[in-house]
């Protein structure tokens, strides 16, 4: 018999390679280059008779005479899940949901499935676990899972058929890594068995309304495994965010096409599932009986969300050469970039010292709107004095010591009088018009000026 014909394919950008080397050409990658067996061409779901059928159905309109609608949606019963997903589920829409092991994928889809299916048509694929243990765990979690349809099966083929049998609304297949196609010989989990059934299964929920969820496992490095282009293909795109080991669960949403991105919903794991956390700016601020030196809370926005954050700063004399600089929650570049700030335009340098920063309850923070905080927190640590009760802020830095703007300014002043907050450093683009009732607005437009003036309050 003849050996099949191979190449590899990047497991990160789906580039292919007639040979293996070390680094991908296309995104420049080590070591994610994978053996892949080359089909051979034949008629197919794209050959010539099946582009015509789409060709008749699919006329060239002009854009003027497209009625714009807002895309109908509908609930899961889960009040955070549905802040993640823009409000709801879409008909025909593909979500992927992504996140370490054990985490609370599969329980918080068993959770939402089991509300759906009490007024809708759901199915539920399983391709790692068996009916009898997703049974178990309905009990556990106390759901009421009567009415929830479920399959045992990784083959591509047979789902498919399923679906165009029951025609389910909603339909969670856990998880695409575990699926094959009879039209590819390659293993399960592998590059072009991922990008082939989340092809055909997006193409099935185009084609016939069922809202398709895909459970994605993730690399080492927190990225999904398999091509990048499986993010492309799908809709909207969800992360698990947070420690295994804490009670607290964090999902992101890093692209909607029906809603906003980098919307965030925070959950707590319980003995019955994940349960939604109404108010999540509490878990984030540390329960101190007084202000301790080091901590500066600031408000950060999370998608539609303002969230209040505590930064936690600890600055000691460094006894290696090279003085070490690690920031959790926060990128780390960008702390080495503060702190030449701070050292160039507000004298104080830190070359000797050890800089740790940690955003508590172990959310991420992308914006730069975190700058003033983590400076205003570097400099309490080091002069060992706490901030003043009641004190928040919020503004990016930059090269020239200036504090720029941060989106939305006002919700953020908002929330944060909402929980307490009395004074409020802020940069001078951002003042309200009107004042804020019960908060004192301090606007500073360099970091020279935020210093002097916290030291007057100090």
């Amino acid at each position: 018999m003849a050996k099949a014909k191979t190449n590899y394919t990047c497991s990160e950008c789906g580039g292919t390679s007639s040979k293996w080397t070390g680094q991908c050409a296309a995104c420049q990658q080590w070591n994610t280059m994978v053996e892949t067996v080359i089909e051979a061409p034949g008629a197919n779901r794209f050959s010539q008779s099946a582009h015509q059928a789409l060709a008749q159905t699919a006329p060239v309109l002009s854009l003027k005479d497209i009625e714009a609608l807002d895309v109908p949606r509908f609930g899961t019963g889960i009040e955070e899940f549905d802040r993640v997903l823009g409000g709801g589920l879409v008909a025909g829409g593909v979500v992927l949901i992504g996140g370490d092991p054990g985490i609370g994928k599969s329980t918080l889809l068993l959770q939402a499935l089991a509300n759906m299916a009490q007024l809708k048509s759901v199915l539920y694929v399983s391709g790692e676990e068996s009916g009898a243990q997703i049974a178990l765990r309905a009990k556990r979690l106390a759901v009421d899972a009567h009415e929830l349809k479920l399959q045992a099966e990784i083959q591509l083929e047979k789902i498919l058929n399923t679906l165009h049998e029951l025609k389910p609304q909603v339909a969670v297949i856990d998880s695409i890594q575990t699926l094959y196609s009879d039209a590819l010989s390659s293993a399960p989990g592998s590059v072009a068995q991922v990008r082939e059934c989340a092809a055909q299964l997006t193409r099935m929920a185009k084609q016939s309304g069922v809202t398709i969820i895909l459970v994605g496992h993730v690399t080492k490095e927190g990225a999904l495994a398999g091509p990048r282009v499986l993010e492309h293909i799908v809709d909207t795109v969800l992360y698990f965010e947070g420690d295994n080991h804490s009670s607290f669960r964090l999902v992101r949403a890093i692209k909607n096409r029906f809603g906003a991105v980098n919307e965030l919903g925070v959950f707590a794991m319980t003995d019955k599932g994940l349960k939604g956390v109404s108010n999540p700016s509490a878990l984030f601020l540390s329960q101190h009986d007084n202000q301790v030196p080091g901590s500066c809370v600031m408000v950060t926005q999370e998608g539609t969300r303002p969230l209040l954050v505590e930064i936690q700063a600890l600055v000691d004399a460094s006894h290696l050469p090279n003085a070490r600089r690690l920031s959790v929650g926060l990128e780390q570049n960008r702390l080495a970039m503060l702190l030449a700030v701070l050292h160039r335009h507000a004298g104080i340098a830190a070359f000797d010292q050890d800089v740790f920063i940690n955003a508590v309850g172990g959310v991420k923070i992308t914006e730069p709107a975190a700058d003033l905080a983590v400076l205003l927190a570097i400099n309490s640590s080091m002069r060992n004095k706490a901030l003043p009760p009641g004190f928040v802020v919020f503004g990016e830095v930059g090269l020239a010591g200036e504090i720029r703007p941060a989106p939305r300014g006002q919700e953020r002043l908002r929330e944060a009088a909402k929980l307490g907050f009395s004074i409020a450093m802020i940069p001078k683009a951002n003042v309200p018009k009107q004042p804020v009732e019960g908060m004192t607005i301090i606007a500073v437009e360099r970091i020279d000026d935020a210093f002097s003036r916290l030291r007057e309050l100090q």
